[in-house]
């Protein structure tokens, strides 16, 4: 049974709903405290949904575009290792959010976690850092798609296409959760597709398989020359914002625990399929990208901010030779950058919401519809989207800069506090007698996973603070440095300004005695083979290593 949940249904008994969750001022399950709600969030997401989510949720403009800067700054080397090393940072990150989502399947997820483990104060920051980041991005990926039409029709001006993209991620709205479950279902399929199709035809290019290219057999030739590597390590440091932002929203499928059917058993399924996401559809797919595309390339200088003309897959098409195929891939960018946008409208809404149920919000953010929708929250994420607008300007361009330097730093942060909340939850468990095997889902790689990724993101933070203090081709200037690191003031901002406003409530961390552990918990009673299957020994290795992926 759910603890602190509305109990079971009963016969006779029509009041209790199973298919929708209210939460509480601690963002837990259960009655709503305080204000007195219209609605109650749905659960409608179901396991297609979650995995969907999981597997292409957020591959969009990031990959499709910014890779392209990556490459003309860091080389095929410096992009292969750096996104190596954020997707591991990923791996371990989402095995710990499912950890602790199986179990607080709680609305807020990660910054709930870390006001109930880390800090109230450090949970508000990266409450608000991470609404903040994905209502900026909206703006960033709406213009990404108008400029993705003028491929076809530059004659149009932009500003149509965007009224147009706008009005559609307004039309999703309306249905909701399952709305938002069903859109990311089907476009994320169509972009999972179209990076599988990539991956084989980047294959075939390398070794020669196609005719209109007059390269022939190209094999590793780009690595050699112009090289793997651009720039030194200023040049690999720069990586790590492009692969943040290409990575950003990996961590949905733990904000959306709180509205899936069955999170028992979809969240571990939806985990687990991140592995084959990062392997294949980021690692594989830029390894073949820097194989049939050399770095130097003049036509990589404008792959930054939402120029998709610049797309390094679509310019590797090209110089392939292969007509018609550059158009069908730009509408592919074009249906991702729209997922995207999708999924700015989700992460920000039920954060808002969620930030404003537990006090750390205007109090009409929690207003929720009987259709489980938060309107208030939504139109705020709807005026940001008419943002996209500036683009029209002539200074355009410098003000997305500001805008996106709010969103690239900022998942380094959010990332590294889910593995510190895990890691303090476990800390807390022990502390107060409980036993791993109570877990309904435990992380496959452990507290040691949790540390290698929460060291990771330390040191991505470092790095990219030495490249935007010594960029690229440049010396130290202020302006360069606050438009790749205006997060980190902000996030100590905000940190400092809720532990002044609550006059330091709570000390400078949650003790692991004093932690609250048992609100919203929800326990579930493991399988008896299920639980044999999780005592470890040498027989069952193997089936437990193939299961972290599977």
């Amino acid at each position: 049974m759910d603890l602190k949940e509305p109990p079971p249904a009963r016969l006779g008994d029509e009041k209790y709903d199973p298919d929708v969750v209210k939460y509480d001022s601690e963002g837990s399950s259960g009655e709503v405290a305080g204000e007195v709600q219209n609605g109650q969030l749905h659960k409608g997401l179901k396991g297609r949904h979650m995995q969907m989510i999981a597997i292409g949720g957020s591959i969009g403009a990031g990959l499709f575009v910014g890779s392209g800067s990556a490459f003309h700054n860091g080389g095929p080397g410096s992009v292969l290792i750096g996104f190596m090393i954020v997707g591991t940072m990923l791996l371990f990150t989402v095995q710990a959010l499912g950890e602790l989502a199986v179990l607080y399947p709680v609305n807020g997820a990660f910054f709930t976690y870390a006001c109930r483990f880390l800090d109230e104060s450090w949970g508000f920051a990266m409450g608000w850092d991470y609404a903040l980041g994905w209502l900026t991005v909206l703006p960033f990926e709406i213009t990404a798609a108008g400029i993705t039409i003028s491929f076809w029709r530059d004659d149009i001006n932009i500003g149509v296409w965007i009224a147009v993209f706008l009005t559609i991620l307004v039309v999703v709205q309306f249905f909701g959760v399952k709305g938002y479950g069903e859109v990311e279902f089907a476009l994320g399929l169509i972009k999972v597709v179209a990076v599988t199709g990539f991956i084989i035809f980047g294959i075939v290019v390398d070794c020669g398989g196609v005719s209109s290219d007059s390269r022939g057999y190209i094999g590793a030739h780009y690595w050699h020359d112009p090289g793997a590597f651009r720039n030194g390590f200023k040049g690999f440091a720069s990586v790590f914002v492009t692969a943040a932002f290409a990575f950003g929203g990996t961590e949905l499928v733990g904000l959306a625990a709180a509205e899936a059917a069955d999170p028992r058993k979809t969240l571990p399924t939806a985990t687990k399929q991140v592995f084959w996401r990062i392997a294949t559809f980021y690692v594989l797919s830029l390894f073949i990208v820097g194989l049939i595309l050399p770095s130097d390339s003049e036509d990589l200088l404008g792959s930054s901010g939402a120029n998709t003309k610049a797309s390094p897959f679509v310019l590797a098409i090209q110089m392939a030779g292969v007509k018609g195929l550059p158009s069908v891939f730009n509408a592919v960018i074009t249906i991702s950058v729209l997922s995207v946008a999708n999924s700015c409208t989700y992460g920000s809404t039920r954060t808002m919401q969620a930030l404003g149920v537990r006090g750390m919000g205007p109090k009409f953010l929690t207003y929720i519809d009987k259709k489980g929708r938060p309107l208030w929250c939504v139109l705020i994420q709807i005026a940001f989207g008419l943002l996209a607008f500036i683009g029209e300007a002539s200074n355009g361009g410098t003000v997305f800069t500001w805008l996106l330097s709010l969103s690239g730093l900022s998942y380094f942060f959010v990332w590294g506090s889910i593995c510190l909340s895990h890691i303090r939850f476990r800390a807390g468990w022990k502390a107060q007698g409980r036993s791993l095997d109570d877990l309904p889902y435990r992380a496959s790689f452990g507290v040691v996973g949790s540390w290698i990724g929460f060291l990771l993101a330390c040191i991505a933070l470092i790095a990219t603070f030495y490249v935007s203090l010594f960029p690229v081709g440049g010396s130290p200037d202020a302006q360069t440095f606050f438009e790749n690191y205006l997060a980190g003031p902000i996030v100590i901002a905000l940190y400092l300004g809720w532990k002044v406003y609550t006059r330091g409530k709570g000390g400078l961390f949650v003790r692991a005695s004093d932690m609250d552990i048992d609100t919203g918990m929800r326990q579930l009673d493991l399988d008896p083979l299920e639980n044999a299957y999780r005592k470890k020994s040498m027989a069952n290795l193997p089936k437990r290593m193939l299961n972290s992926f599977v």
